[in-house]
């Protein structure tokens, strides 16, 4: 088991743009005093200058998958040289009324290096271990889909 922190910080400002409504701006601190200035999405009058949570989801899906990716590869001897991804979250009405992010995905673009370079199948396995085993992709209930490019 292991235990992961972070604390948020908010207070009330006047917003940007809205004088009838209230800033969400906020900060997101990190271990290792990353900060990390969030908001709420655009569509909910949110600062675009900064992450917002479902920004935040998408992009811990895509890590967690990169990081499973990158570490069977290593295991299996193939040697990952870069990993580009620009992963896409929907947030949509669910059925019961409310909003959730029901699907994510990935397109991960990945080139490889060394004397021993993976074929398309082995790929294919390498990405379906990285989904199978990814924590945060675990827990949630969106569908999250691989589209290597």
């Amino acid at each position: 088991m292991s235990v992961h922190q972070s604390a948020i910080q908010w207070q009330r400002n006047p917003h940007e743009t809205d004088a009838s409504t209230y800033s969400r701006n906020h900060s997101v601190s990190l271990n290792g005093g990353q900060q990390v200035n969030a908001s709420a999405s655009v569509e909910f009058k949110g600062d675009a200058s900064c992450a917002d949570p479902e920004q935040m989801l998408v992009s811990a899906v895509s890590s967690c998958h990169m990081l499973f990716f990158l570490a069977i590869a290593d295991f299996q001897g193939y040697q990952v040289e870069s990993y580009d991804d620009n992963p896409v979250g929907y947030l949509e009405r669910n059925d019961k009324k409310g909003m959730e992010v029901t699907r994510i995905e990935l397109s991960p673009r990945i080139t490889f290096g060394g004397d021993k370079v993976p074929d398309q199948e082995a790929i294919s396995r390498i990405h379906a271990g990285a989904h199978k085993n990814c924590f945060i992709r675990n827990s949630i209930t969106a569908t999250v889909t691989i589209s290597a490019i």
